[in-house]
């Protein structure tokens, strides 16, 4: 029997739409949500990506925008452009789009977000505790509540190791009470280790790097890859055909875990707007 497809886009709207009520709930106290999303440079994917989010926020009664900075900008000054919205009593949310170019240090540009304000979940403070959830790893564990894959005691195997997908989704598993392991392209034995798997997220970039036929019997697989074939259509980082043969539950690229990260960074959003105003404990 083929697998049940997870489908992230309708997964999304449903987030979504929770979102915007809540936003008009807020707006109802006189509070909207802002975003302000920092653009580096002029990669016309980053340019893409950032459009759909500012177009989604819009759609979620979020305010806010997008200043867009020149590929040369210093450290230094990306640095103060964060910490000027770290300030600014009016922004809930900041993202700094990523990749940066090569002369900036991400990883220092991250830390200088106040973490309160850092809806992409990526600030050290944030991964891993709590606060922000990192938005992808946030969506991949909805998708597998969605499909009905409670991880409590199952063995999961995470191949990819990023601090943005791999890593966070690790300790989302581990939080959740699953027994993880994490791999990446260089593992020795992918395929055995990928074959005990009750869940595979995969989140590498290489396409087609887990074979169907890795895949256990009842499995659900989360593919995070985001890749062009030689064809130019996207495919994801598993064999797809190969896997929903096997599998009980497997994402589509596209419209699996893509549309589920912008759903979170709104919901995130919506959440450092009534945390910023709730009274400290």
């Amino acid at each position: 029997m083929a697998a049940q497809i997870i489908d992230g886009k309708a997964l999304a709207k449903e987030v979504r739409e929770r979102v915007q009520a809540d936003a008009a709930r807020l707006a109802a106290r006189g509070i909207v949500p802002r975003l302000e999303v920092l653009l580096v440079g002029d990669d016309p994917a980053s340019a893409s990506y950032v459009r759909g989010k500012e177009t989604a926020a819009r759609k979620a009664g979020i305010a806010g925008g997008t200043t867009r900075l020149p590929a040369e900008i210093s450290e230094v000054a990306l640095i103060e452009h964060v910490e000027r919205l770290n300030r600014d009593p009016a922004v809930d949310g900041i993202l700094v789009q990523l990749p940066l170019p090569a002369h900036i240090d991400a990883a220092a540009v991250i830390r200088a977000v106040d973490p309160l304000k850092d809806v992409d979940g990526f600030h050290p403070l944030n991964v891993g505790r709590p606060g922000h959830v990192p938005c992808t790893p946030r969506g991949i564990l909805l998708l597998l509540e969605r499909a009905g894959f409670d991880p409590r005691g199952r063995e999961a195997v995470v191949v990819g190791r990023s601090d943005i997908v791999g890593k966070p989704t690790a300790l989302l598993l581990l939080h959740r009470h699953a027994t993880v392991t994490i791999c990446h392209s260089r593992t020795r034995d992918l395929g055995e280790v990928v074959r005990r798997a009750e869940i595979v997220v995969a989140a590498v970039g290489k396409p087609g790097l887990i074979r169907g036929d890795w895949i256990r019997e009842g499995a659900a697989v989360i593919d995070v890859g985001m890749n062009r074939s030689a064809e130019g259509t996207l495919v994801g980082d598993v064999e797809f055909e190969g896997a929903r043969a096997r599998a009980a539950a497997i994402t589509p690229v596209p419209g699996g875990v893509g549309p589920m990260t912008i759903a979170c960074l709104l919901e995130n959003t919506v959440r450092a707007a009534v945390a910023r105003r709730s009274p400290a404990p």
